[in-house]
């Protein structure tokens, strides 16, 4: 994984950054470019979605969701008990990890292409459905007996922001158009994937390096969090999918769901939600540790934990 190209792509934007290099995209291509591979992860999912019936995914779908809202849960009283943090500092950031990373997950399914393990289509529709329930327990852990949440203004940034947008839309385009309807939008969308995503892996370098100061207020508990939250949060990843007779490569995407951390929407909908939190510590540990950490060391280990459970479960 170490020498997968998109992944270097990565290292290159976080040395650039860390020698304070000149180079920059400017906002308006990495918006671009964020908003392609929103576009093009929708699609190939709606695409997928449509060779497999509805009723197929209903109930492992319901099991997902439900461990999913898990992680916050879990999360919240590490960080407010043991990392000594506020109360809305620590739902916000148990917010950031109970969701979900798209550009972690594209890494994953690049992963998988090198190893050439399929993995189930309904996979990407969980980029959708788990980004919801952690951004709204987060809002809730933060506001218990504190206030009232601004649940319009919060809940139409969830639903109508434009990750969720885009992925839901890209979704149902692939859907309705199936698998011969979107052939002419393959060379666009599917071969150009992988460059459009090594773009974007070069400007996330940029921006986690320059995320690597916000960390110093909490130091090494942070970062311990930032490192040992996606190894469990992958582990009940690795056992749902054993569980649910998941595939190898859609055990690893379950893992790798659940042991990413969004730097997105989250941060979008925790700016409404709870504006009192500081949004360096949660996008400073998603971005400047997690990230990093799951696309180098975390995806590796999430598919040896998928080999090994499926070779158990044999």
């Amino acid at each position: 994984m170490a020498f997968e190209p998109v992944v270097l792509f990565f290292l290159l934007g976080a040395v650039a950054g860390l020698l304070r290099s000149d180079l920059k995209i400017p906002s308006s291509i990495y918006d671009a470019l964020s908003i392609f591979l929103l576009l093009a992860i929708g699609l190939k999912g709606g695409v997928k979605l449509a060779e497999h019936p509805i009723g197929e995914m209903v109930l492992p779908g319901i099991a997902i969701i439900i461990a999913g809202a898990l992680i916050p849960l879990l999360a919240f009283p590490v960080l407010r008990y043991f990392g000594r943090m506020s109360r809305p500092d620590s739902a916000s950031i148990a917010a950031h990890y109970g969701s979900v990373s798209v550009v972690t997950f594209s890494v994953g399914v690049t992963f998988l292409g090198q190893k050439m393990e399929s993995f189930e289509g309904y996979m990407i529709v969980f980029l959708v459905f788990l980004e919801m329930p952690a951004l709204i327990i987060g809002a809730l852990l933060a506001r218990y007996g504190q206030g009232e949440v601004r649940w319009g203004k919060m809940l139409h940034e969830v639903f109508f922001g434009k990750s969720i947008f885009l992925l839901a839309g890209g979704l149902l385009i692939g859907y309705i158009a199936g698998p011969e309807g979107i052939k002419p939008l393959d060379l666009l969308f599917f071969d150009l994937f992988k460059g459009v995503l090594a773009l974007f892996l070069l400007e996330m370098g940029l921006v986690a390096a320059s995320r690597m100061a916000d960390l110093r207020t909490y130091g090494p508990v942070l970062v311990g969090f930032a490192i040992v939250m996606p190894l469990l949060s992958a582990v009940l990843g690795t056992a749902l999918g054993w569980m649910l007779g998941l595939s190898v490569g859609g055990t690893l995407l379950l893992s790798t769901l659940y042991a990413s951390a969004s730097y997105i929407a989250a941060p979008a909908a925790m700016r409404i939600a709870v504006p009192e939190a500081n949004p360096a510590l949660s996008i400073g540990a998603s971005l400047g540790v997690t990230f990093p950490f799951n696309i180098f060391i975390g995806i590796p280990i999430y598919y040896w934990m998928a080999t090994l459970v499926s070779t158990t479960g044999a």
